[in-house]
């Protein structure tokens, strides 16, 4: 079944399976698709961030669960906090599997950098996010929100037919917008074709 996403501003993606099957304008998209499924979204449409701290913040940070919350708070933890954790391969795979769920709530569809641990490549894999070299270690500060990491964010290369159906939303009027607000302004984010997520 082909989904067409459409942003605020009438520009369109169509989806079929985990691929882009057109990219333009809603109108033209619905006239040459009439069958096809609409999500209208509030905002723009863009093809997604891409976080430039793939192994700080799955392999090198860890992200409580909700029950831990009480003990060890929300925010992931490194450092000292880090190391007073007993962890294993388990427990970092079920954290790296709770920081890509608070990365695609960013907008995020692709993380940067070499990942080396089983369980946490096992969870990026199987998330279907994207992951793209890097040369070096990135300047500024591992943040979930890659707005918010005090370095020019990357987007992933443009959406068009043939490319992978990877984007975000952002419910914001423009990219100005969207640069002084954040990436917690993102209400969906598609990977492999699959609404993962979507704000509440």
């Amino acid at each position: 079944m082909l989904t067409i996403h459409a942003d605020a501003r009438g520009d369109a993606l169509a989806v079929r399976g985990e691929w882009i099957a057109a990219a333009g304008p809603l109108t033209e998209l619905v006239e040459a698709h009439p069958g096809a499924r609409v999500r209208q979204w509030p905002g723009i449409l863009t093809p997604g961030l891409v976080n430039a701290y793939g192994p700080e913040l799955l392999e090198g940070a860890y992200h409580p669960d909700p029950r831990e919350a009480d003990a060890l708070g929300t925010a992931p933890l490194t450092g000292a906090a880090l190391a007073a954790l007993p962890m294993d391969e388990a427990r970092w795979g079920a954290s790296a599997r709770r920081g890509i769920q608070r990365m695609l709530a960013h907008g995020t569809v692709a993380v940067a950098g070499e990942l080396t641990r089983r369980t946490v490549v096992a969870a990026v894999r199987r998330s279907g996010i994207g992951v793209v070299g890097r040369i070096g270690a990135p300047a500024g500060v591992p943040a979930l929100d890659p707005l918010a990491a005090g370095e020019p964010a990357d987007f992933a290369p443009v959406r068009q037919s043939g490319s992978a159906a990877r984007f975000a939303v952002f419910d914001v009027r423009d990219e100005a917008e969207l640069a002084e607000r954040g990436a917690k302004t993102c209400v969906a984010t598609i990977v492999s074709g699959r609404l993962v997520h979507r704000r509440r």
